[in-house]
């Protein structure tokens, strides 16, 4: 159980859902491991936090365990999605634990959100990888494509291959660099900007959208990434619009770097999002 986590299922304003699927990591395996991971690594945090004046167990959080994947990702994916609409038809918002990325598609149609906001190293813009299109690096290729998400924004992301900057290029997609994200995001948090008003968000943090040094227990790392403080104010600033989270590619290879980021942000979500967001 993710810690903290002390409500039951009907009343729950925020459910955390494992996803540990491993099917498609193309370089060091172990996302299967992801889930358990980071509620194991969230252990040690205190349930009171100042900036937000609230307890952690007070904010309506339910654990509903994990939905095991099979071999068929796209049947797996459909089936999760479910489980995720499941939880918006009861008013709560789904916090999702993954697992590779690939399970963003799930919550992006379980949300139906009007702009996906995704903390990445990779632009995940293929239209296939290897020639599977349910690839970890075609999560927001198919969200955009498949699911009409009406824009993606994609920071921190440092890396893709010829055609995903050439589809990166498109109307539909912002690339925030990690060397312009801290610009960025202060224009968010100040209010400068909104540029989520009347849009409904769905939030996904890739762990490798940090630096590796930061959060080496991932999959495909990259370096010359985002600071866990520029993760945790993207985190703060997307909360308020947002219909649902995840948080993705963590594994076992580090000493609980990775997953400690993770759980971390899962929190800073849970509780920016009660405080500041349209939580019962």
């Amino acid at each position: 159980m993710f810690p903290g986590a002390t409500t039951d299922r009907e009343a729950a304003s925020y459910v955390v859902v494992g996803a540990p699927l491993d099917a498609t990591t193309t370089f060091q395996p172990g996302t299967r491991f992801g889930p358990d991971r980071v509620r194991r690594f969230a252990r040690t945090y205190d349930d009171y936090d100042r900036r937000t004046d609230s307890d952690f167990s007070a904010l309506g959080v339910c654990d509903a365990g994990d939905v095991h994947p099979w071999d068929d990702v796209k049947a797996y994916l459909d089936h999760l999605a479910a489980e995720l609409r499941s939880v918006t038809y009861d008013d709560a918002v789904p916090v999702l634990l993954g697992g590779e990325h690939t399970v963003t598609y799930a919550g992006v149609q379980a949300v139906d959100p009007d702009v996906l906001v995704v903390c990445d190293a990779h632009l995940d813009l293929r239209d296939a990888y290897d020639g599977n299109p349910w690839s970890h690096a075609c999560v927001t290729r198919r969200a955009l494509d498949d699911l009409d998400v009406d824009r993606a924004v994609i920071v921190g992301a440092r890396t893709g291959s010829r055609e995903e900057w050439d589809r990166a290029a498109d109307a539909d997609v912002e690339v925030v660099a990690p060397e312009d994200a801290r610009g960025w995001l202060d224009g968010l948090l100040a209010g400068d900007d909104d540029p989520f008003a009347g849009e409904s968000v769905y939030c996904s943090v890739d762990v490798d959208g940090l630096d590796p040094g930061f959060a080496p227990g991932t999959g495909t790392m990259e370096p010359f990434g985002l600071a866990p403080r520029e993760a945790r104010d993207l985190v703060r600033a997307v909360a308020p619009h947002a219909d649902g989270f995840d948080a993705v590619e963590v594994n076992d290879r580090d000493d609980g770097q990775a997953a400690a980021l993770a759980g971390k942000l899962l929190r800073e979500f849970v509780r920016t999002h009660a405080v500041d967001g349209d939580a019962e």
